[in-house]
């Protein structure tokens, strides 16, 4: 059941982040210098703060307002060999693909609210 709750989430945070990870300017990623971009609801976008490159387990873990939910209990491959970032919060866990998670100044950021992620889990 608990597996059918993660995998569900996963798929329920996919949908609602995929509108912001679609954006894309055509052009070659910014150099490192520059400060990477946020996104119109005030989380950094994937592509500009390095998605997937630094997500490790005990990472601090936002929702789109910035609130800490969580922390990353576990980073590992599924069977297709997608890094997945196990996240806790509170007494709930889900999975997230770590190409999910924007990562900015050692913490991630799922772009959905707390509440939109606990609403999913119930479902």
């Amino acid at each position: 059941m608990n597996r059918l709750l993660a995998s569900a989430a996963v798929a329920a945070v996919a949908l609602v982040a995929a509108p912001a990870f679609a954006q894309s300017s055509g052009s070659p990623p910014a150099a490192a210098a520059t400060p990477p971009a946020k996104a119109a609801a005030g989380a950094p976008s994937a592509a500009a703060s390095g998605a997937d490159a630094s997500v490790t387990t005990g990472m601090t873990v936002k929702d789109s307002t910035g609130a800490q939910i969580g922390t990353v209990s576990g980073v590992k491959a599924d069977a297709t060999g997608k890094q997945m970032a196990t996240i806790q919060m509170g007494a709930d866990t889900f999975s997230v693909d770590t190409t999910r998670l924007a990562v900015e100044d050692g913490q991630a950021t799922v772009n959905a609210t707390a509440a939109q992620i606990r609403q999913m889990l119930k479902k």
